[in-house]
């Protein structure tokens, strides 16, 4: 099983990490970090650098593709590379998915067009303009298509790949592994349970460029 998770500038760094942390665990699988040119890729903060140690080329026919989000997805929706690879690899893949507005990049490749998906909640919308339906999930299957919510949702879409792929046991035991039991002191998490003044000041100073 060979798994590919694209890098680019300015992604963020969870969206990729956190599928890592689970699919890395997966027996039998290979976890790549790919990239139109391999090397240092500077995550959306600044300060931190994830590292695609192959460039698409050397990974044409990966069982499961991921491509997460953040604010360098205006460029990768550009790539023209990025997306002819991903329509190649779409063909043989076992699962194409996204975390965050890592979906755009696949709807930019023309892989979700009639397609049910999910993304980061303020980038909900856009979807549309990719022909696909936005539902707001933390993570959505439609086919061999899985697309996440934003960020920390990558994980829990990760789990659900694993249960896919090698049964709810297997993934319990993951979890477990790297005790994810999150419990998060407030709740907060989602526009729907989030005070208003939060969702308003994210709506007024989003750090997601969408045009």
């Amino acid at each position: 099983m060979q798994i590919a998770i694209v890098l680019f500038d300015r992604l963020t760094a969870l969206d990729a990490v956190g599928p890592y942390e689970v699919l890395g665990n997966l027996p039998g699988a290979t976890v790549t970090f790919v990239a139109t040119e391999p090397g240092p890729k500077r995550t959306d903060t600044g300060f931190l650098a994830l590292t695609a140690d192959a460039s698409l080329e050397d990974v044409p026919a990966p069982d499961v593709v991921l491509v997460p989000g953040g604010p360098g997805q205006v460029q990768a929706e550009q790539d023209e590379a990025l997306l002819a690879w991903l329509r190649q690899v779409d063909e043989t893949s076992t699962w194409t998915t996204s975390v965050c507005t890592g979906s755009l990049v696949l709807g930019a490749a023309g892989l979700l067009h009639g397609k049910r998906a999910t993304t980061y909640w303020l980038a909900l919308e856009e979807l549309r303009r990719h022909g696909a339906t936005p539902v707001a999930e933390r993570y959505v299957f439609d086919g061999k298509v899985a697309t996440a919510a934003g960020v920390s949702s990558g994980i829990d879409l990760a789990l659900a790949l694993v249960a896919r792929m090698a049964g709810d046991e297997v993934a319990q035991l993951i979890q477990l592994g790297i005790e994810y039991d999150p419990q998060p002191p407030f709740d907060a998490g989602s526009p729907a349970t989030a005070p208003a003044g939060a969702t308003q000041w994210f709506r007024d100073n989003s750090r997601f460029i969408l045009s």
